[in-house]
């Protein structure tokens, strides 16, 4: 299988970019979005001057486990620049979900409680809600972290969206929404507690 092919596997239909989409964004925009990838792990990201975005990350089923994943977190910390990814909401009969939130709390990332993420899906014409976690070296506020998302969105997610698929995303203030008084529950709030117990 090529890079595509194992995230459009892994990833839900209606997360995907196309394949054209990602390869206008590695030719045009090859300044700001990258991939990284071996015959173990894929690694589509967004590097800004102050964020990083991770797009997608995929490791291979049968290396998870032996520490490619926290590389890759290590290799991109390094930059010093908060990190900043969705995840969609955890549903319990799915061990993948559960399995990427126990990587990125093990990683040190915080869940952004007040920012409101919901698009609909070009592929499915259905509202898809997402989370987002981050990490930031600086302690950065989850209002930063806000105003980031909203420059990837418009900058990553939506570009050439029209030329792309016939039609256009909903602009950003329609995605995307901060209210410091409305937070979500903590996603990571169960496996941090549980990770806790276990260093008892």
């Amino acid at each position: 299988m090529n890079w595509y092919e194992k995230l459009n596997d892994y990833f839900p239909v209606e997360e995907m970019k196309s394949k054209q989409h990602m390869e206008i964004l590695l030719a045009e925009k090859g300044d700001v979005y990258f991939k990284d990838e071996s015959p173990k792990h894929v690694l589509m990201y967004a590097e800004f001057d102050t964020f990083i975005f991770i797009d997608y990350l995929w490791v291979s089923a049968n290396t998870r486990g032996q520490g490619i994943g926290h590389q890759l977190m290590d290799k991109l910390k390094e930059k010093g620049k908060a990190i900043i990814l969705e995840v969609e909401p955890v549903k319990y009969e799915d061990t993948d979900s559960k399995k990427r939130l126990k990587f990125y709390s093990r990683e040190g990332f915080h869940h952004a409680r007040a920012i409101g993420y919901n698009r609909k899906s070009l592929a499915t014409d259905e509202e898809t809600p997402m989370e987002i976690l981050y990490w930031s070296p600086e302690d950065d506020s989850e209002e930063v972290i806000y105003s980031q998302m909203k420059k990837m969105y418009e900058d990553i997610h939506t570009y050439k969206d029209k030329e792309i698929y016939g039609k256009k995303y909903q602009p950003s203030d329609e995605v995307l929404h901060y209210n410091e008084n409305e937070k979500a529950d903590n996603l990571l709030a169960g496996i941090q507690k549980r990770k806790e117990k276990d260093n008892r």
